[in-house]
């Protein structure tokens, strides 16, 4: 029986989607936080660290990252034909919803486990997001406690008051005044990562249209951003109606 094939993703906190940019990122957030030097150069820290080195030397070479990921569909193949004895091995599926800020910035998230067939109770895990995560990307982290399997958990867009989420794309309103609309010119609102940004309003712009800012939406799965969607819309016009004075 061969050894077991280290599962280098899970030890970065990612899953076999992930793009070159999210396992760099997620490589030197974990090697800071767990390098030995600010964790009392512990067993368990020089052990962490090592696994780190060794999940990002294949991960970041794409011909050895393409061998191992081979190797690991293969290995996975051959458990599924051949089948398991003794305790099932379950996943378990988990969705997280963020708000869209922490998907530009990344997170760090608690994920609890709650399955009445584990005697040792509810199982919490720790997740690394690294920046510029796509919604929708999935990460798996492997259970403990002898149970096997993993805990696979996407990440969505919460429900936000200025945006709303269509893929990596992110749509919102801007009102303006109907001497703006007829005239043009610039102006501006607030973006996902909180910045200001300058929007061109076109002459005689019509109510409704979008304007479209490249790059200012969410991370996409393979790099890059979507954009982001302004549709304009008028502020109401005040009708002043003077009364005539009687003399």
């Amino acid at each position: 029986m061969p050894p077991a094939l280290p599962d280098y993703y899970a030890t970065l906190g990612l899953d076999r989607r992930s793009t070159d940019a999210q396992i760099r990122a997620a490589y030197r957030l974990l090697a800071k936080e767990q390098h030995p030097d600010v964790n009392g150069n512990s067993p368990t820290s020089v052990a962490q660290a090592q696994a780190l080195n060794a999940a990002y030397e294949i991960l970041s070479d794409p011909a050895r990252r393409r061998l191992y990921d081979h190797e690991l569909a293969a290995r996975q193949k051959s458990a599924s034909r051949t089948g398991r004895t003794g305790r099932p091995i379950l996943n378990i599926t988990k969705e997280v919803h963020l708000r869209i800020e922490e998907f530009l910035r990344g997170t760090r998230l608690e994920i609890r486990v709650n399955e009445p067939a584990n005697p040792a109770g509810p199982e919490v895990y720790e997740l690394v997001m690294p920046a510029d995560t796509a919604p929708g990307t999935r990460f798996r982290l492997p259970r403990s406690g002898g149970s096997g399997g993993f805990i696979l958990v996407r990440v969505k867009a919460r429900p936000d008051f200025r945006f709303k989420v269509r893929g990596s794309d992110l749509r919102c309103d801007l009102k303006i005044n109907f001497q703006r609309a007829g005239q043009g010119g610039a102006e501006s609102l607030r973006g996902a990562t909180g910045n200001f940004l300058r929007v061109q309003i076109p002459p005689k712009v019509a109510r409704g249209e979008i304007i479209r800012l490249l790059g200012e939406g969410l991370p996409k799965s393979r790099g890059g951003r979507g954009d982001l969607l302004v549709r304009i819309l008028y502020t109401p016009q005040v009708q002043i109606r003077r009364t005539p004075h009687r003399y």
